[in-house]
């Protein structure tokens, strides 16, 4: 993977969010407190908000060029976004939700419906209505959601909020072989130093919009 986050400027409430970077790893985090423009970050890069300026690229192909007053519709970035919020539809059973938009007929036989489900352990889940599940069960179906739209990048916020401890080991087990399963790279959202270091093979530390620091997580949150 080669994301390319150039000039990058979006003017928020309280601070402007700055990023000049090129990622390469598959596994990239983004490591800050709460408010420090980590949302904001994955959000432009999925097209969700508009900087005033940037240029980004995936693998040399143009997302965002504020310069040539291009930006790249979202249905065509093919990415995967988990964001923190509940983004099932509550009136869908499981089945319906992954299947939502066409999701599940991926021509790759590594993302198929049977593969992602059975890898995220909710085959037993499909046919139940969202409203009956539990946090964790509703992590993992909005996960293999993001899964089966067949994306080329996975963008993951703070994923693991509010989950009990015994639930977060588990599914950060799944989240930490996701990328040698499917080989999807992912930039990762966190503001806990022990996902950064069980998940990300390198993060960025932000802090008020400005990444203060680069490098391996160990080396970086010890």
């Amino acid at each position: 993977m080669k994301l390319e986050i150039r000039q990058l400027s979006l003017r928020l409430e309280r601070f402007t969010l700055e990023a000049n970077v090129d990622l390469h790893n598959a596994r990239t985090g983004i490591f800050g407190p709460s408010g420090s423009g980590k949302t904001s970050l994955l959000e432009t890069i999925a097209g969700l908000r508009k900087p005033e300026m940037a240029s980004i690229a995936l693998d040399n192909q143009s997302f965002e060029s504020t310069a040539q007053n291009y930006s790249l519709p979202i249905r065509l970035r093919r990415i995967g976004y988990v964001p923190q919020d509940d983004s099932l539809f509550p009136h869908l059973s499981v089945r319906h939700n992954l299947l939502y938009g066409g999701n599940g007929k991926s021509k790759d036989r590594t993302l198929s419906f049977e593969h992602v489900t059975s890898f995220l352990e909710i085959t037993s889940l499909l046919d139940r209505h969202v409203q009956s599940l539990s946090r964790g069960e509703n992590q993992r179906i909005v996960i293999a959601r993001a899964l089966l739209s067949a994306p080329r990048l996975l963008l993951l916020d703070e994923p693991l909020t509010a989950l009990d401890a015994k639930l977060k080991d588990a599914i950060l087990e799944q989240l930490g072989s996701l990328h040698r399963e499917f080989g999807i790279p992912m930039l990762y959202v966190t503001h806990d130093p022990k996902e950064a270091i069980e998940i990300c093979e390198e993060i960025l530390m932000l802090e008020s919009g400005k990444i203060i620091a680069r490098g391996s997580p160990r080396e970086l949150l010890a």
